[in-house]
């Protein structure tokens, strides 16, 4: 069983954006400019916006982050959003998830100036990412197919089932890794919490994307001998053992899955500081369509 080292490919991707962004300075244009919008006080969020800005001054990106308080009305919040939008200091942007209760996210999401999008999630973006077309596309999707590419692990042909059909991972790398691409051309298959007789369609994959949000859900009497196994889950499970009174552990079952996988990504440090990086990249991407 070999690691998919998140970290190591990570600062990869890290290394090729600040050369960019150095050689961005050394013709006098301006660094990237990424801002976060954070709205109330989720731990889970403060820290992953974060790490986001201490990311970015790693590859040179400048980083600002609006801080609202959790009573913020969805108009306050628009208001901003259409401030960033115009602003020509700022080349991508971000609306932390998940927001209170009493703002509508799709309202949000659709407000953002595509150009802009550095999630990957305004409806433009996803469009043309269906289609094929260049677009900013959702980070963690992203990240997970750069983590294929590092570790030279083949799609092409390759049975592929995805666990999880969110808009954010399990539906849009289902399009990315069945189109005509380098890291593509697979067979697809998609599968959620209504699928029936799941391990018969498991047991056939070739690569398997855990992202369907329940801790440890893929067993190892689901998976093949040699299959690949990318695990997007990230969950906070009680443990009296541990210092901090609890474990993260992901969507797999990790123990007895990786004593089975060829490959499998570990959490942490599997896919999450891919997604950072992606993250970044599109902030570098969307600078760059700025001065064509």
């Amino acid at each position: 069983m070999k690691l998919i080292d998140g970290k190591i490919a990570s600062e990869k991707l890290r290394k090729e954006i600040a050369a960019e962004v150095a050689a961005m300075i050394d013709s006098d244009i301006r660094a990237p400019h990424l801002v976060a919008v954070l709205v109330g006080d989720d731990p889970a969020s403060q820290t992953y916006v974060r790490s986001k800005e201490k990311a970015s001054k790693t590859v040179g990106i400048t980083s600002s982050i609006y801080r609202l308080s959790e009573k913020t009305t969805e108009k306050e919040l628009l208001e901003l959003i259409d401030f960033l939008n115009k602003d020509e200091e700022v080349d991508g942007f971000i609306v932390q998830l998940p927001l209170p209760k009493h703002i509508n996210v799709e309202n949000i999401i659709n407000s953002i100036d595509y150009r802009k999008d550095v999630d990957g999630f305004h409806p433009m973006n996803v469009g043309k990412m269906v289609l094929g077309q260049p677009s900013l596309l959702s980070a963690t999707p992203q990240g997970i197919l750069y983590l294929l590419e590092t570790y030279k692990i083949e799609t092409k042909g390759k049975n592929i089932v995805v666990l999880g059909r969110s808009n954010i991972v399990g539906t849009p790398i289902s399009i990315l890794l069945s189109r005509k691409a380098d890291f593509g051309d697979a067979t697809v298959t998609l599968c959620h919490s209504r699928t029936q007789n799941l391990a018969k369609i498991t047991l056939k994959a070739d690569i398997i994307i855990a992202a369907i949000g329940q801790p440890e859900f893929l067993k190892g009497d689901m998976v093949k001998k040699g299959a690949v196994i990318i695990d997007v889950g990230m969950h906070r499970i009680p443990d009296e053992k541990a210092k901090r009174g609890y474990r993260l552990t992901g969507d797999v079952d990790f123990e007895a899955v990786s004593k089975k996988a060829s490959h499998i990504t570990p959490v942490p440090g599997g896919v999450g500081p891919m997604t950072i990086a992606a993250l970044l990249k599109n902030t570098l991407l969307a600078a760059k369509s700025r001065l064509k």
